[in-house]
């Protein structure tokens, strides 16, 4: 499944350990909720990047052979390089992570209809220059002007 991570315990904290863990490959990270301890864990940069490419999901994440289910909370990105550098992600249960998978669908049909219109909504408009064109009306310019149509022989 494409939102299955493995995690690492981590035991260093601070600063220089999170520099060494990111130099590593590896995005420093915490797991937290539902009334259990805070899990400190190291996951792999690149395979949370590809996950977290999706806007609102849950994900599985294993560490020391138990799975939790987890959705990201907070998600610290470097301003200039634009790599996660720490994420929170809070302890979801099978229902949170059902109505997480169904809100995405919902919001992803939402942008493809919304793109699918505005597409349409292009052509229409390229169709009607078109035939503007091809008949010698004169047709407005980009900047507001009106410009003289003419055919391209």
């Amino acid at each position: 499944m494409a939102n299955e991570l493995t995690g690492e315990i981590r035991s260093d904290f601070g600063k220089g350990a999170s520099r060494r863990l990111r130099r590593e490959g590896k995005t420093p990270a915490v797991v937290y909720g539902h009334g259990s301890a805070p899990i400190h864990v190291s996951i792999d940069s690149h395979e949370l990047t590809k996950v977290l490419r999706h806007k609102a999901t849950s994900l599985t994440l294993t560490v020391d052979g138990k799975n939790h289910n987890v959705a990201p909370r907070d998600i610290q990105i470097d301003p200039v390089r634009r790599f996660v550098e720490h994420v929170d992600l809070v302890v979801v249960t099978a229902a949170e992570a059902a109505t997480i998978a169904r809100d995405a669908a919902d919001a992803t049909a939402k942008a493809e209809a919304s793109a699918n219109a505005a597409a349409e909504g292009a052509k229409a408009k390229a169709e009607q220059r078109a035939a503007r064109i091809a008949s010698g009306e004169s047709v407005e310019g980009a900047d507001g002007s009106e410009q003289a149509a003419t055919k391209a022989e």
